[in-house]
């Protein structure tokens, strides 16, 4: 096997090293670090950022908007340093770096309104979040979470609340086709730009290390979609970032009708894309009922292949089971199931249950409750309306009476069965005696995926861009992914962990969210996914709103952008089954989970932008109301929000805050009272102190916020570039 660049000049450093020669294995050394071996592009291009929002204060770097009316040009690329503030009005002197085009203008001055602040990636920001709206109808169950801002800077933020704690990164970075597609410093770029493939690289390269600080190293995963203008480059670039894990590469059919690659005659059409798959620690592929190839119908018609035959159905138990599935994380499926023992066949479901008492009959009849083997009060896996419609067809009946339970074990089928029932892939031949239907010869045994998916579910055309127009009422947005294809592809991951934590911050315009709560819908499952997108209008939009002289920052302008005319107003139609204009959304949900798409989702959301402080305020501790919604995220992100100082401490539902240590006995009493507290933020500078409450609280997740709050999150972020 042929030896790598690298091995051989480690190995004739140490040869030199062996012959006693120090000053030649020095010199092999220092040549050998000049030199990059693997992936070779740019790493430091410099990437820079428009702090959007930021108060400009002195000593800020900045630039000089163009007047309105005007395209930026060259000279609103320059970079300034903040020398004086009169007022409205900056005193500007030329800012010079290495890492830019020297500025060799004369000091000048410019109204604060024309001057935006802009910041190196490396460099430590103060960061918040800014709550924009919310919407709820997901009773206690966790929030689903939209962040708009640079994606950069946002997973900076997230570090402080989900440093190896995330269960699955989804990400559909920019495709660098040359297309003008994304920004590189706050320019378009494309396909004449001769670091066209450096300025991506490093683009991903930053983000992706911030992305695998987020992932749990023991069982997590990483997924990338690409096509074929840099899936060699990622590949490359995954390996580089990510040592050590298990990295697969599948073939998805998106497209299936092609598109044209180039101008250029001669090429192929293009019907799919790649998506990267990089698992980490124990994280393993979730075989499921289909295997993700289709076969072909004698009509020509295309169907989900079906798996590996076997006889009998494959029935469930209806109990939802596992950490966290109990009463109070679902109260809607806590309810009774009344049960004619003599026949053992369910009678009728009943409405959600709100008392202490579980009496043993109703109207006369027995009742199964959804209790645990330990005792303890858990949930079923559907809600009663769904539940009703499965007893109808024999989707679901009594299995027998469990003595260690005392109550009676209820089976059903899960909705991959149900479709290969109602497809015909399996056959049904009677009801039997208990109401539940019987199989001919046969049922559905789950399988591993294959590595090529040709889904008629994941067409990007009719499951994306379409679902899109009808959710938004026409509104439109480029290349938006298959609700259906996002959903399947997080599914092998999350299948088995309901609480699970996924991430997406390429998010555009929502779909990871809303595949999230797809699979939540049909398990009961309290998944909580962070979308972290920002609110750039398109190229077009850019030149026409300019030139009604408006700038970025307007209610014009943001009203246009990504965030707020799409992203935001999807999820909210999502969970409500509502246009943005009020009018119930039209179609159904199609595939693993068929419902009206007007009946919505039973979930939360809550809408930030994220935020950047001026240094005096966080120094002088005025900036708590910045960082509240963060706090909130580490905790769960569910119940109340403590968003202001309280005298002494306050206590929410999911977390509590020590502001003053001199309450510090009267806290940890209320922390010890309360229940299904995550974990507890004590305000110290005195490592002492915080050592001490620790200890009090036991074993409650502590964290200490210094005194100047915002101060936690430079850290964060000086630690994030090391």
């Amino acid at each position: 096997m042929a030896r790598t660049a690298q091995a051989q000049v480690q190995d004739m450093i140490e040869r030199a090293s062996r012959l006693g020669d120090d000053v030649l294995a020095s010199e092999i050394r220092a040549f050998a670090a000049s030199r990059q071996f693997g992936l070779v592009f740019e790493h430091n291009r410099p990437e820079r950022m428009r702090l959007y929002g930021k108060p400009v204060s002195v000593e800020d770097v900045v630039q000089v908007l163009p007047e309105r009316g005007k395209m930026e040009d060259a000279a609103s690329k320059l970079l300034w340093r903040v020398d004086n503030i009169q007022g409205e009005t900056a005193s500007l002197i030329a800012y010079r770096s290495s890492s830019y085009t020297d500025n060799e203008g004369e000091p000048r001055d410019a109204s604060l309104e024309d001057l935006v602040a802009v910041a190196e990636y490396d460099q430590p920001i103060y960061a918040g979040l800014r709550e924009t709206g919310r919407v709820e109808r997901g009773g206690d169950k966790p929030y689903q979470v939209v962040i708009n801002g640079e994606n950069y800077h946002a997973l900076e933020s997230l570090l402080f609340c989900y440093a190896g704690k995330v269960d699955c990164i989804y990400i559909d970075p920019p495709y660098n086709s040359g297309a003008r597609d994304w920004k590189y410093n706050n320019d378009y770029v494309d396909g004449t730009d001769e670091y066209r493939h450096s300025k991506w690289l490093a683009m991903m390269e930053r983000r992706l290390k911030l992305a695998k600080r987020l992932l749990n190293p023991s069982n997590s995963v990483l997924i990338c979609t690409i096509d074929e203008y840099e899936y060699l480059s990622l590949g490359l670039l995954l390996n580089q970032t990510f040592p050590g894990c298990k990295i697969q590469m599948i073939t998805s059919v998106t497209n299936p009708s092609g598109r044209s690659r180039g101008k250029s005659a001669g090429n192929f059409s293009v019907v799919g894309e790649y998506i990267y798959f990089v698992r980490l620690g124990c994280c393993s592929v979730k075989p499921w009922t289909y295997s993700m190839l289709p076969i072909i119908q004698d009509n020509g018609n295309m169907r989900k292949k079906n798996p590996r035959i076997k006889g009998g159905l494959k029935w469930e138990s209806f109990l939802r089971s596992g950490q966290g599935n109990t009463r109070s994380a679902r109260k809607n499926l806590f309810y009774p199931i009344l049960i004619d023992k003599n026949q053992l066949r369910i009678v009728s479901v009943g409405e959600p249950w709100t008392d202490e008492s579980l009496p043993k009959e109703i109207d006369g009849y027995a009742v199964a409750w959804p209790i645990k083997k330990d005792g303890t009060l858990a949930i079923w896996h559907l809600e009663g309306s769904s539940l009703r419609r499965c007893l109808d067809k024999g989707y679901a009946y009594v299995s027998s009476y469990d003595s260690k339970r005392d109550t009676f074990a209820i089976k059903y089928l899960t909705q991959g069965v149900i479709d290969s029932i109602e497809s015909g892939e399996v056959s049904v031949s009677r009801i039997g005696k208990r109401g539940q239907v019987v199989a001919s010869d046969s049922a559905i045994v789950e399988e591993l995926p294959k590595s090529v998916w040709n889904m008629r579910s994941h067409n990007a055309g009719k499951s994306g861009t379409d679902m899109v127009l009808s959710m938004l009422g026409g509104r439109q947005f480029p290349f938006p992914k298959s609700l259906y294809a996002v959903e399947d592809t997080v599914r092998f991951f999350v299948a088995d962990k309901p609480g699970a934590l996924v991430l997406d911050f390429f998010s555009g315009s929502g779909t990871t969210a809303h595949a999230v709560m797809r699979l939540n819908h049909q398990d009961g499952g309290r998944r909580r996914c962070i979308c972290v997108t920002n609110n750039e209008v398109s190229e077009a939009e850019e030149k026409k709103l300019t030139k009604q002289g408006c700038r970025h920052g307007d209610p014009e302008w943001e009203r246009l952008g990504i965030c707020e005319y799409i992203t935001k107003p999807r999820i909210e139609a999502a969970i409500t089954g509502r246009t943005p204009d009020g009018e119930p959304i039209k179609g159904d949900y199609k595939f693993t989970d068929e419902f009206p798409m007007a009946d919505g989702f039973e979930e939360n959301a809550v809408f930030f932008d994220l935020t950047y402080q001026n240094p005096d305020a966080v120094e002088l501790g005025a900036a708590f109301e910045e960082i509240a919604p963060l706090l909130w995220l580490r905790a769960g992100a569910r119940g109340r929000i403590i968003e202001h100082e309280e005298p002494g401490f306050a206590v929410a539902d999911a977390y509590a805050i020590l502001f003053d240590y001199s309450y510090v006995r009267e806290f940890v009493k209320a922390v010890h009272s309360a229940r299904g507290l995550s974990c507890a933020f004590i305000v110290t500078d005195d490592a002492g102190r915080f050592a001490s409450a620790k200890e009090e609280l036991g074993g409650i997740e502590c964290v200490r916020l210094y005194e100047s709050y915002l101060r936690s999150f430079k850290i964060a972020a000086e630690d994030a570039v090391r």
